[in-house]
């Protein structure tokens, strides 16, 4: 099984944002990831479009993977598929029109993906799984980084797993991966990991991406 590395910018050193990125992306991650708040939906505010476009800009090749912690968001998808998002995913929640706004992502070229918060029901999963090239379960609440792991939704991973089955589609967790818990949410299904802390606040980056990958395989 292929797993993927996603270093999330909400924990780089913004005054050398192109530097840490660059370095990442070296060591071999996937797609840098982009938390994105609106300080409506949750309680922060983090990057516009106009960051996703100076990166692309800046390096033609790289993946962006963007997480759209807002309310409403169609508007936002189209910003960001214009300035080189490859990934969107977006909360059933926050938007009224969910099958409408997963095929908006998908109309201007990028992969749709669903995020579901801890509390939040995977009832709908089956019902817009074919719009879907990858599904998100948080495994802390939204909003900050550096919070710690919830265990409790590991069996809400797995259950996603089933959902999903034998259809081409990703699974990826976000929140408290580290070296302590990425076998355990790989153990659980998950093949798709957002590390923020984890990557930015080591003393090698690059050594930690590694390292992730590795734990994750061993599962």
């Amino acid at each position: 099984m292929n797993y993927l590395i996603l270093p999330s910018l909400l924990s780089a050193d913004v005054t050398r944002l192109g530097d840490e990125v660059d370095a990442v992306l070296k060591a071999g991650a996937d797609y840098i990831h982009f938390d994105v708040m609106d300080n409506h939906y949750v309680p922060n505010l983090t990057f516009g479009p106009l960051f996703c476009d100076a990166l692309v800009k800046r390096d033609p090749n790289i993946l962006i993977d963007v997480h759209l912690m807002v309310q409403p968001v169609d508007a936002l998808i189209e910003a960001f598929a214009k300035a080189g998002a490859k990934r969107i995913s977006i909360h059933p929640d926050a938007t009224i029109h969910l099958d409408r706004s997963l095929q908006l992502i998908r109309d201007l070229g990028c992969e749709a993906g669903l995020v579901f918060n801890p509390a939040t029901s995977l009832e709908l999963l089956p019902w817009c799984i074919h719009h879907l090239s990858f599904v998100l379960v948080m495994t802390v609440n939204p909003g900050f980084g550096g919070q710690k792991f919830m265990t409790e939704m590991m069996s809400k991973v797995s259950r996603t797993r089933a959902l999903i089955g034998s259809r081409p589609i990703w699974l990826q967790v976000d929140g408290g991966i580290s070296t302590e818990t990425i076998e355990i949410a790989a153990d659980a299904g998950a093949d798709t990991f957002v590390a923020g802390s984890a990557v930015f606040k080591a003393q090698d980056p690059a050594a930690m991406v590694t390292s992730l990958r590795e734990l994750a395989s061993k599962s």
